[in-house]
């Protein structure tokens, strides 16, 4: 039954662990969108900055990654369980 406990609780807190790399893809997402607005390319030569979808996705992928730096590791105790 303690057990349960424990599994439960850390679950609910593992979420809690990814979200500067969640936060952080919306961002890059946003900031992606506003650079294909503000500065874009207008010949279509530019293959990111030319679809407003791929460069959402390609800001929100490198927002993912650059998060991804920011996210805690596990601490030793959760890592032995």
């Amino acid at each position: 039954m303690e057990q349960d406990f424990a599994t439960k609780t850390t679950k609910k807190k593992s979420w809690k662990r990814y979200l500067p790399m969640m936060i952080l893809a919306v961002v890059g997402a946003v900031a992606g969108f506003l650079y294909y607005l503000l500065v874009g390319c207008v010949s279509g030569a530019c293959p990111i900055t030319s679809n407003p979808y791929i460069s959402t996705v390609y800001g929100g992928v490198l927002g993912t990654l650059i998060g991804y730096l920011f996210t805690p590791g596990k601490k030793k105790e959760e890592q032995d369980s």
